[in-house]
């Protein structure tokens, strides 16, 4: 449970820091004249919602692959625990 707090804060602070970081380009870019009216510094809002949902894409990703790991750990370990099938044999006599 605290890997999934930890990368839900690290997510958090991830999408937090690309949205101010995207805000201060943008302001940046209304400050210097340009030509065009409309300036979205680099990304622009289409692309913010692409990057947070490619973060948030990606950290349900991970979550995924150790859930499967998890999984698998606790199929081997019911596996080594379970006792050996008896198999018939028959008597060499």
């Amino acid at each position: 449970m605290r890997s999934v707090t930890r990368l839900a804060a690290v997510t958090v602070t991830l999408v937090t820091g690309l949205l101010f970081g995207a805000l201060g380009m943008a302001n940046a870019a209304a400050a210097r004249p340009e030509p065009e009216a409309m300036t979205f510094g680099v990304l622009g809002p289409v692309g913010l919602v692409a990057v947070v949902f490619g973060v948030l894409g990606m950290a349900a990703g991970v979550l995924r692959q150790r859930k499967k790991a998890r999984a698998a750990a606790e199929q081997a370990e019911a596996a080594l625990a379970e006792p050996p099938a008896l198999t018939p044999t028959r008597s060499p006599h």
